[in-house]
Order: C-alpha cells, then structure tokens, then sequence
C-alpha cells in the first residue's frame, strides 16, 4: 500500500463527500478508491468513514486523522517544490477564509492577479463574519479584524484602519448630523451585533460612551451595510467597510474630531501548523497588494 497515496485518496473522498468524486479528482475508477480507503483502515485498524444513505462521513478517529493526512500531504509537497528549487511553481489547493464583506470588497478583486502568477494552484475562499475552527475547517490562512483573543494561533497584523460614525446624507438630512456624541442617544443606529451597543469616543484627553439607540440589530456585516444604504440610520463602522460608498459620497462620515478604537486587520495560520510555501506567497501578496 502507498500510504502517501491513500492518504490523498481518503481527503479527497471526505472533501467530495463520496468516493465517485474523488474517483473523478483523482482520475482513477471508483473501484480503486474504495479499495485504497479499505486497505488503508485495514492497515490502521479503525473506521475513518460512516456510510450511509446521506454519503460519507468521518468517524471521531476520521476526524482525527483527517487534518494530519492534510499535513503530510502540504509537507510532502513542500519537500518536492524544496527538492525542485525555488523555480518550481505553487500547485495544489490553499483554503482562505475572511469575512464576507471584506472579502467582497478587498479580497476577491485581488485573486485574479494572484491565480495569474500561480497558473496551477486553486484557490478555495470559505467566506464567514464567523471566527470558525480553522483546523476543523482545512483553512491554510485566515483574514482576520479585531482583537487577537487566541495568543496559540500564529498571527500577524497587516493593516489597520479607522473605525467612523457614518450614514447616509439621506438620513442626515432627515435627522440631523450629531454633533457630539452624546447627540447620538437621539438618533436611529444600525447595530452590528459584534460591535454591540455601547459605542466608546476619545478627544484629547477626553473618553466618553454613549449607548444608542435602536430597532435593528443585525449579525452580519452585509446587513449592515443594506440597512445604512437604505437610509434606517446610522452605525459604527470600520473605512474598510463603507469604502466605496466613503469615495462617492453615498455615505459621510460624522463626529470627525472624535475617535473610536482603530481596527487591525491579521493574518492567521492555524493552531500548530508551519505556513507553507503557498499561505506565505499569499500573505506576502496580500499585503502588498492591499496596501498600496
């Protein structure tokens, strides 16, 4: 048995969910790939796979097994594209996850300058405003905003940005501009759910938190960003966030000569992972490219 190759062969079985996609990756009859998946649990004596009428999926041991095949696999590659020399082009599959409005915004406009100078490698992009499991998940490289909480994760900021009180000049025209923060109590807030409520100011020496008010509260950024652009009211965010909206005037920024906390922008391997060759490429690229 080629374990490397069973190996490879059980991924692509968990990642299509069946072993005629696997069969169908891997260019090989369904017949072998059951066969490879059988010998390999012979040979380490558990069940990797539950089937059943809805298809295919990892036992606890499965589970297990699966991010560490997903290692010695990336490891294997590293030490051919090593062998071969720094010439060798990045192939394969890199997993990047971000946010799904940052993404929309900042990262998907980019990849196709990247996918141009990597011709064989794929790239799979799992947008959530989720903080997921990143091991769990088979993500190589995370964007990240925030606060770093997890000091395990391997982490490195790469950008950060304002953080702004903004509407629309719609809204404004209707209620108002808020002249210090406290005039927000008085108004309509958009509440993006991981900011929360209570939104904190600093002038100088001077700090001040002011809770607003409001009728909608929403846990994603997208609907935040619909809720603000269909003129319901005002809410914190970062310049990321409203970017194109803050160049053509369809939102404005208020409240100018008050801060709010700044916001980073990292990168992050998983947990107890080596950044290979393909997550450092994109990262390097990444930075460059969103900061110029």
């Amino acid at each position: 048995m080629d374990r490397l190759a069973s190996m490879e062969t059980f991924v692509r079985v968990v990642e299509t969910g069946s072993f005629s996609g696997a069969a169908r990756q891997l260019r090989v009859g369904q017949p072998a790939v059951s066969k490879s998946v059988a010998q390999l649990e012979e040979y380490l004596g558990v069940k990797l796979l539950t089937r059943s009428t809805r298809g295919l999926t990892p036992t606890e041991a499965g589970l297990g097994y699966l991010e560490r095949a997903r290692r010695a696999l990336e490891e294997a590659a590293e030490a051919e594209r090593a062998a071969r020399g720094a010439s060798a082009g990045l192939k394969g599959r890199l997993r990047i996850c971000a946010a799904v409005t940052f993404a929309r915004i900042h990262l998907i406009p980019l990849l196709p300058k990247f996918l141009a100078q990597h011709p064989e490698l794929d790239l799979e992009v799992v947008l959530d405003d989720r903080q997921i499991d990143l091991v769990q998940e088979g993500i190589d490289v995370a964007l990240r905003m925030g606060k770093m909480m997890d000091s395990a994760l391997t982490a490195r900021r790469i950008a950060r940005c304002k953080r702004l009180v903004l509407g629309t000049p719609a809204y404004f025209d209707r209620a108002g501009p808020p002249k210090t923060p406290s005039e927000l109590s008085k108004h309509q807030a958009v509440v993006y759910l991981q900011e929360g409520s209570i939104w904190s100011f600093r002038r100088e020496s001077s700090e001040l938190a002011v809770t607003v008010q409001s009728r909608l509260r929403v846990t994603a950024a997208e609907g935040v960003r619909a809720a603000v652009l269909a003129d319901v009211g005002l809410t914190i965010a970062s310049e990321w966030m409203f970017s194109p909206e803050l160049r053509s005037g369809a939102v404005r920024a208020v409240l100018s000569e008050w801060s709010l906390p700044a916001l980073d922008l990292w990168t992050v391997l998983p947990t107890g992972r080596a950044a290979t060759a393909k997550a450092r490429a994109f990262v390097n690229f990444f930075e460059r490219a969103f900061n110029a």
